[in-house]
């Protein structure tokens, strides 16, 4: 048996036995996934180990033995935390690692510190032990320590609903320029974190990077978001985050690259259809922008682009360069 397994199938118990009335042999083989084992020894087995991290005690009602938690642990003291909710707390921390220094990370350390505290000792050492077998990879990502500042200030003048001026940096321009902007919404998406909000120099709702703002100061001049506004509905044709004219393109992926596209979802629009031979055909309704020349660039030979011609010119346009300058 895999030690991983004996975790994975440990942290399903505990879901269980957090329940206010517990859960008996039954019950708690019917919470462990189909994947692991459900037999009663190892069950118990498992239980044993939990007890000794987890004040896990038993009652017997109506010939059956309950597990449960003992009361007033079984939902933590002030922060109503439960054991399993303490431990996704911990894991999903690593997530927010590239905002490491900023009120946002330090603030979500400060409630871990507070929940861990709770925990005995034992409890702990045994949620260490399943970070063994639990990990983020978060990827390509910016790192915002230095932009601390900058990430409060705006922060204040969401909640405060005031405006701001600031200095931005227009990467596709080359160049630096002042904007009065209405922050609607600060949002962490693909590795980097973004300002949504209205610019009042082109009197529309734009996307900023916070880390290419240069300098910035809160307004007393107060705004209001249109009713109606929705963040979702504002970035849904986005591949990532760019926006721009949205394309209905088709795409057919070749047997061996069809293997691992099939199973993760690209675009919330996307539409799936098997063909023989193990051929995949998607289509999706997108914007057209670099990050969706890059993405079908990053599939090489294994994709054709069926519809529509103007962005197969693109893509052809584009690996033609890149071969230049190899």
């Amino acid at each position: 048996m895999a030690r991983s397994d004996q975790i994975v199938r440990q942290w399903y118990l505990l879901r269980r036995i957090e329940s206010p009335q517990g859960a008996n042999l039954l019950e708690l083989a019917e919470a462990v996934p189909p994947d692991y084992s459900k037999h009663p020894r190892t069950l118990r087995r498992d239980l044993e180990a939990l007890e000794l991290f987890f004040p896990i005690f038993t009652d017997r009602i109506d010939g059956q033995t309950r597990w449960r938690f003992s009361d007033g642990y079984r939902n933590l003291p002030a922060l109503s935390f439960s054991p399993s909710e303490l431990m996704a707390l911990i894991f999903s921390r690593d997530l927010l690692k590239p905002l490491e220094g900023t009120q946002i990370h330090m603030s979500l350390e400060a409630a871990f510190n507070k929940a861990a505290a709770i925990l005995p000792p034992e409890g702990m050492a045994h949620v260490r032990r399943m970070q063994r077998y639990f990990s983020v990879s978060l990827g390509p990502h910016k790192n915002y320590r230095e932009h601390k500042k900058t990430i409060e200030q705006l922060s204040l003048a969401l909640a405060q609903k005031r405006s701001v001026q600031m200095r931005y940096y227009s990467a596709s321009r080359d160049a630096t320029r002042r904007r009065e902007v209405d922050p609607y919404r600060l949002w962490y998406a693909a590795g980097a974190l973004y300002l949504v909000g209205y610019c009042h120099q082109r009197r529309d709702v734009r996307l900023f990077a916070v880390d290419r703002i240069r300098s910035l100061t809160i307004t007393d001049h107060p705004w209001q978001m249109p009713l109606g506004f929705d963040l979702d509905s504002y970035v849904k044709e986005a591949l990532v985050v760019m926006r721009g004219k949205p394309l209905e393109v088709e795409l057919l992926f070749d047997r061996k690259t069809a293997a691992w596209v099939k199973d993760r979802l690209w675009h919330p629009s996307q539409r799936l259809r098997h063909l023989k031979g193990g051929r995949l055909q998607m289509k999706l309704h997108v914007a057209d922008t670099r990050e969706l020349l890059g993405w079908i660039l990053s599939f090489g030979a294994g994709v054709q682009i069926v519809s529509p011609q103007s962005l197969r010119g693109k893509v052809r346009d584009e690996a033609r360069k890149l071969l230049e300058t190899t």
